[in-house]
């Protein structure tokens, strides 16, 4: 179980820091990367025989969430999916030329936006879609991101008749005070029904997203969420903390500054998640994740090939995702490739026939060593510098050795162990494992002196 941190070390340690939901992260990426580039790296891809993740971005909301950082479009026209559907399947099949060889699916994810703004007929469409370029394993996981408040239960019937078998479900708080200030109304009861539902249907590893920092957030407002989200007992829980960057999202400007927890606060909240999960039978998985000890999630950080991505924690049962839609990033073939932030860019490179990828980078032998480091940190708060020999060679624990010499200081303060040759995060390092990771980032002391803010607080 995490240990509390002192204010003072909670002070010394809060600061700005990449998630590492990629490595390079997103500043490094450049517009020097487009869709040549692209097309080499899928070239490169192809000619792996493993099978491929996809991911496919659905951004469509009904309304603006003021607390969300991902890229939507804010609608209540619902025939806009239909002439985003349209693009797809043109960007599916584009990309699908270029890969002639590699069509295998082991892991397909819908995310947004709200992929259920999407009526039936739509989801139906979207997947055959993918399906008419792409052929998926047996034993596929196919997962989707869903709004409670306003997925319908028909709609969980036609995904979990097209072969989805997990799902992740927004709440947030179920606080009214705090849920009116971010513009996100849903309702315990109608939660838990469409948990109820998606288990009758057959997903499994049902998890259920929560977030910590919000406006009005007190502590016994949030002890009430928690005692309702475990009775609901998802497989899995993600325990986000908001990331207040208006300067990226202007939308987040219309939130109450004067009433958002300060770093004490947002402290205790997180811990007191920690703490009731756990009672409850639940393990922290890396940074902000939660699963039961039965979950997939879980044998997989035991097993040492838990990984961390875009969606979060997986088990990554491909080396490749290929993504489609606005804005969505493909990491395939040593490289990162991003799509069009804004959607009139994408849809017309789209139409004009044009891989709609406007920025990315290609990693070099570096970056991949340090992309491994990371995300054993981030994952198993843990890094054996004998399985870096193994896997990169002997220079590479030469190579990390700038990054080993500042342990001293996180060792010093309790966050972490090294015997020289095993790198452990202890429970007290667990909450500011960012700052552990950050250690191994290469690009980060150029940022050291930007202006402009580029990455949330670590705490």
């Amino acid at each position: 179980m995490i240990q509390i941190p002192s204010p003072q070390l909670i002070q010394k340690y809060d600061r700005p820091g990449p998630r590492y939901t990629s490595y390079p992260t997103a500043p490094e990426w450049s517009e020097a990367f487009g869709p040549e580039q692209y097309h080499s790296h899928l070239a490169r891809a192809d000619a792996d025989p493993g099978p491929l993740s996809a991911y496919v971005h659905l951004p469509f909301c009904r309304e603006m969430c003021r607390f969300c950082g991902c890229n939507v479009i804010a609608t209540h026209d619902t025939t806009r999916a239909d002439a985003y559907l349209d693009l797809l399947e043109k960007e599916i099949a584009m990309v699908a030329e270029r890969l002639p060889r590699r069509r295998a699916i082991s892991q397909l994810h819908w995310g947004g936006g709200t992929p259920t703004f999407l009526d039936e007929k739509q989801l139906a469409r979207c997947h055959a879609a993918v399906a008419r370029h792409f052929g998926f394993a047996p034993d596929a996981e196919k997962a989707i991101e869903i709004d409670p408040a306003i997925t319908r239960k028909s709609q969980i019937d036609v995904l979990a008749d097209l072969g989805f078998n997990r799902i992740s479900m927004g709440v947030q708080d179920f606080e009214p005070r705090v849920q009116e200030t971010v513009g996100r109304i849903q309702g315990e009861k109608e939660t838990r029904e469409l948990v109820e539902h998606a288990r009758a249907r057959g997903f499994h590893g049902v998890n259920l997203d929560l977030i910590y920092g919000l406006p009005f957030q007190t502590p016994e407002s949030w002890a009430h969420t928690l005692d309702r989200i475990i009775a609901i007992r998802p497989d899995r829980m993600a325990v986000f903390g908001y990331a207040h960057v208006p300067w990226a999202k202007p939308h987040q400007r219309l939130l109450p500054v004067d009433k958002l927890p300060d770093t004490a606060l947002r402290v205790q909240l997180f811990l007191m998640a920690a703490e009731a999960f756990g009672k409850a039978g639940y393990r922290q998985i890396g940074l902000d994740h939660f699963a039961l000890e039965s979950d997939e999630l879980a044998r997989a950080q035991d097993g040492g090939y838990l990984y961390r991505n875009f969606q979060g924690y997986t088990v990554r049962p491909a080396d490749d995702t290929v993504a489609f839609g606005m804005s969505s990033i493909s990491d395939i073939g040593g490289a990162y490739a991003q799509n069009a932030h804004k959607l009139k860019d994408w849809g017309d490179h789209v139409a004009a026939g044009r891989l709609p990828v406007e920025r990315g980078t290609a990693m070099t032998a570096d970056d991949i060593l340090r992309r491994f480091a990371i995300n054993r940190v981030m994952c198993l708060f843990r890094l054996d510098l004998g399985e870096i020999e193994q896997k990169f060679g002997a220079a590479a624990r030469q190579a990390l050795s700038p990054s080993l010499i500042q342990l001293r200081e996180l060792q010093d303060d309790g966050l972490v162990t090294f015997d020289g040759d095993v790198l452990r995060v202890t429970p007290l390092g667990q909450l500011l494992v960012r700052n552990v990771a950050m250690l191994f980032d290469a690009y980060l002391p150029k940022h050291a002196k930007d202006k402009q803010q580029t990455f949330s607080r670590t705490v």
